[in-house]
């Protein structure tokens, strides 16, 4: 069979691979698609295409945006976001003031951590992701390299998760804006694992309900963190609503290392057959 990976994250964002680095891992992997869905930046894409453009590889143009619900985040996946015009200009101003926001907030960060006593400061995160995003994995790596922590999960569970001493919390679209503006770029937008958002399944199904009718596409039924019971809870969601089925690992590199490229839990891989469902709706859509 022949396995694709729609969900993945570069040193753009909080992943370790670089876009060449994370391409040719999925090459070696022998996937036949990857996407690059970065946290709120485009910045790795042209990168990561022209290597898979040398890897002979299928390439997804992506991103991701978090939101906020009363279940906690939702996030979602933009999918064949194009490459320039005007809506794509307008997702770049737009996710340039998530991290103009998201900076404000690690500015916090540092400061409560060097309340903390701990020699932290926002620069030294900075430097640690070396690309346009940074974000809590940036300081938990450098508490682990200040030996503050044995590992990333001690990190964020004294400290940066929602429970630890330094967090701050984050000021975030609602999933109505976020679908509204993947959409309005032309791309298909995909709920990312929704089994992971703490809702009851009946608010999920109402969730969804809403953001089928603002533009909502696909959810990502095939992920890392589903078991079969999710999966097959997403299935019947997806049909319920009349939604495209989509996958991926969610890989980071070393910030998830029980995650591995176009992999997921219990053996999960995500087979051709997902892209080319994707792509004929896609084309029935009016897209390329």
């Amino acid at each position: 069979m022949t396995f694709i990976d729609l969900h993945t994250h570069s040193t753009a964002s909080d992943g370790t691979d670089s876009p060449t680095e994370l391409v040719r891992k999925a090459a070696q992997a022998h996937l036949a698609v990857l996407a690059l869905t970065d946290h709120d930046t485009l910045a790795g894409l042209e990168e990561a295409e022209q290597e898979a453009k040398r890897q002979n590889m299928g390439f997804v143009r992506g991103c991701e945006i978090s939101t906020a619900t009363p279940w906690g985040e939702a996030h979602f996946l933009g999918l064949w976001i194009p490459e320039k015009g005007e809506k794509t200009a307008l997702l770049e101003a737009e996710l340039e003031k998530v991290r103009q926001q998201r900076k404000e907030r690690n500015l916090r960060i540092a400061e409560k951590l060097r309340t903390l006593g701990f020699d932290v400061s926002y620069e030294a995160a900075a430097a640690l992701a070396g690309g346009t995003v940074v974000g809590r994995p940036h300081f938990a790596a450098l508490l682990c390299a200040l030996g503050v922590v044995k590992d990333r999960k001690e990190a964020f569970r004294l400290y940066l998760g929602r429970d630890g001493l330094a967090y701050v919390p984050r000021r975030l679209m609602s999933p109505q804006e976020a679908v509204s503006l993947l959409k309005s770029t032309g791309a298909v937008v995909s709920m990312a694992h929704p089994r992971l958002l703490h809702a009851p399944v009946e608010e999920l199904d109402h969730l969804l309900a809403g953001l089928k009718e603002q533009g909502l596409d696909a959810l990502e039924a095939y992920h890392s963190e589903h078991d079969a019971g999710d999966v097959r809870l997403c299935v019947e969601l997806a049909s319920r609503h009349h939604l495209q089925l989509s996958g991926g690992s969610d890989y980071h590199g070393l910030a998830k290392p029980n995650i591995s490229i176009g992999h997921g839990k219990g053996g999960l891989r995500v087979g051709f057959s997902v892209y080319e469902e994707l792509m004929k709706y896609r084309r029935e859509q009016g897209g390329a």
